[in-house]
């Protein structure tokens, strides 16, 4: 039987802050990948090399705003948002045209509902 990590246990609210990676910037060091508590930063493989990674990408879903990855990028390319803000962030983040044509809208889309989630909390 396995026992939830916090890498695993689901997120127990919409934390106020979320990290937003600019793909542009990111050199795919993954040094925020190592420091996440919570495995939410994926690394995205590159065009070219398909075994190095790109640049690194958060999930919406599961990151709890702790700012470690904000805190190590040596690029600055991990920064903290306002979760309100983080739809019109995710949407100028950046990267290869062929990865936004592809995921950008969902990944938008993740970032409007988790920003709808918690202003909705807030609200009560």
């Amino acid at each position: 039987m396995s026992v939830p990590t916090s890498a695993t246990k689901p997120r127990k609210a919409v934390p106020k802050v979320v990290a937003v990676i600019d793909a542009d910037a990111c050199s795919g060091c993954r040094a925020c990948v190592e420091v996440c508590p919570v495995a939410c930063i994926d690394p995205v493989p590159g065009d070219i090399h398909p075994g190095v990674a790109s640049f690194c990408e958060i999930d919406l879903d599961r990151c709890i705003g702790c700012r470690h990855c904000a805190q190590v990028c040596p690029w600055g390319a991990a920064e903290m948002v306002d979760t309100p803000s983080a739809p019109a962030r995710v949407a100028d983040k950046g990267g290869p045209a062929r990865y936004v044509a592809a995921r950008g809208d969902a990944l938008v889309e993740r970032a409007r509902r988790n920003a709808d989630e918690f202003l909705a909390k807030r609200r009560k």
